[in-house]
């Protein structure tokens, strides 16, 4: 054997890819020592066998199909290409492998081969290279690009304010991360009723009518469809042909606005469907199936974050509810009397406050003027809430705004459970009507003392202070008797505006609530109710210091 020839086998035998030779009939003449390592095939066991068995079964066909057109034509699609297939293992299983063919001399133009191969009988060489690693490698990486937009999508519902704004966030925020052409959201009609369209979303310049037009006349069952399809499986379904899937029942549609294919994966909490998302690609494009597993963790996901905001949508519904029930709907007219008030509730994630304030007739023409603040926040202290406001009415009978305070001091104290100390404080008036003037004979429990602005614009506070309510069972309050003329106003707030406090600590402090009324003397009631919540507004703005529960009312002459 020639010098060069022993080199040139001892470098194929050293060569860590798989070197398989083939001749005209299909059948191997040469591998190398590595296809033991790769394939777990015997170099001299595989001499003389077909090269079908290295292919598996489902290829084989199309392999002796290609193989006997590169024979007659010289000329092979696989030719000269590197591309990834897989090879069938000794042991029945596959192996991904980089695949390179390459013609032996004389056969790129069909004639046969030079006589020194035609000895040997090889007329294609093909090199193997396992690809598992790199496979591996690159679906890692397509998996963390996933996995990064599904975060994406995430963290961009956690700035909606309810479900019903992330749903119409998630379509857009889909397609743009993870590069699909128009999307579509189907939720259930009612408590187990067919799905039907909520939402679809395409990029500005491309939109797609035909499909857009067809589901808002339509409506999928359990099964039925591309998102009855994923409802009914409960797991993603990829529909990679459109046009060919019988199981889409919108060929036409997707005719007319080239969409090739889709994918629909279930937005779920638990077992219970929210939704079933549609995605959609103008291109045909194969679904990996770490899209397929990433969107159906991604579904679960937005179910449980989505079914959150929902639940907390709904807590925050009945919280509003509860607070209007502490409120009066509307307050009342009385002759000779403006009247105005203000409620802002306190820090964000306080659904139901303790303030409250009343205003109600007396049998003999009189009326109740009541305004209260209970210790704490929540259920129990709306509870309180609603025994304060409920008592007062019920004692206002008596016409005596002290009597109405110990009313409340009893039936809180009867209530006293066994957990924290919960107090109330409260401000009680009773105004009587005179001819272009008026009285209120005031009664306090540890609440802030009103202000009462003349009609020359000084302002004072008025009031005896006496023990919260809830604390002491042997407790009297005292009643101070404060004459209205005709330009006056009598003011009745919470601690939360006086307490309010800016970045640097600072409150709003008496001194800040007497400025506002100065400021707005001679003005309507409405309008100093409005000065002094504007002014409370801007002390908080850009506090660090969380907002209490703040309310004001006015009485003038």
């Amino acid at each position: 054997m020639p010098t060069s020839g022993v080199a040139a086998t001892a470098l194929l035998e050293a060569l860590p890819d798989v070197v398989v030779v083939a001749d005209a009939h299909g059948c191997i003449v040469y591998t190398n020592p590595a296809v033991r390592s790769l394939l777990g095939r015997d170099p001299a066991a595989l001499r003389g066998e077909p090269l079908t068995v290295l292919v598996p079964e489902r290829f084989r066909s199309a392999h002796v199909q290609g193989f006997h057109r590169f024979l007659a034509t010289g000329v092979g699609r696989l030719v000269g290409a590197t591309t990834q297939v897989p090879a069938l293992h000794a042991d029945g299983s596959e192996v991904a492998v980089e695949l390179t063919l390459s013609r032996l001399d004389g056969v790129a133009d069909g004639t046969v081969p030079a006589p020194e191969q035609a000895a040997s009988g090889g007329v294609v060489v093909a090199v193997l290279r396992d690809a598992s690693t790199l496979i591996r490698l690159e679906r890692q990486l397509e998996v963390g690009r996933y996995l990064a937009a599904t975060l994406r999508v995430t963290a961009a519902l956690t700035e909606a304010r309810d479900a019903e704004v992330a749903f119409r966030q998630l379509l857009p925020t889909l397609c743009a991360e993870l590069d699909w052409d128009a999307a579509t959201l189907w939720q259930p009609d009612g408590f187990g009723g067919p799905l039907v369209r909520t939402g679809a979303w395409t990029p500005p310049g491309a939109p797609v009518p035909a499909l857009h037009d067809d589901v808002r006349r339509r409506s999928f069952a359990r099964g039925e469809g591309l998102p009855g399809l994923a409802w009914q499986r409960g797991a993603p379904v990829v529909m990679e042909d459109l046009w060919a899937d019988p199981d889409f029942l919108r060929t036409d549609a997707a005719r007319a606005d080239a969409l090739r294919t889709g994918i629909a994966f279930p937005v779920l909490r638990g077992d219970d469907l929210l939704a079933v998302c549609e995605l959609f690609s103008r291109e045909p494009r194969p679904v990996p199936q770490e899209l397929v597993d990433v969107l159906a963790s991604a579904g679960r996901q937005i179910g449980q974050f989505l079914a959150r905001l929902r639940a907390e949508s709904e807590v925050r519904e009945l919280a509003d509810t509860l607070q209007r029930s502490l409120l009066p709907s509307h307050l009342p007219a009385i002759p000779g009397v403006q009247l105005a008030a203000r409620y802002r509730a306190g820090a964000e994630g306080v659904f139901v406050g303790g303030d409250t304030y009343d205003v109600a007739p007396l049998p003999d023409g009189r009326w109740m003027v009541l305004i209260a603040d209970v210790c704490g926040t929540g259920a129990e202290a709306a509870g309180m809430t609603a025994l304060t406001r409920h008592t007062a009415r019920a004692a206002s009978a008596s016409g005596n705004p002290a009597d109405v305070l110990s009313a409340v001091n009893t039936a809180l104290l009867h209530e006293q459970g066994a957990g924290p100390l919960r107090f109330v404080t409260a401000c009680c008036l009773v105004l009587e009507l005179g001819s272009g003037s008026a009285t209120a004979r005031v009664a306090l429990a540890g609440h802030p003392r009103p202000m009462l602005r003349d009609v020359d614009g000084t302002v004072a506070e008025i009031g005896a202070v006496g023990l919260p309510l809830g604390i002491d069972v042997d407790v009297a309050y005292a009643e101070v008797s404060v004459p209205l003329c005709r330009g006056s106003m009598l003011v009745l707030y919470t601690d939360g505006v006086t307490e309010a406090r800016d970045d640097d600590g600072v409150q709003f402090g008496e001194a800040g609530l007497i400025t506002v009324l100065r400021e707005t003397a001679g003005r309507p009631a409405a309008v100093t109710v409005e000065a002094v919540s504007a002014a409370v507004e801007r002390q908080l703005r850009g506090s660090r210091y969380g907002a209490d529960d703040q309310a004001v009312l006015a009485l003038g002459c």
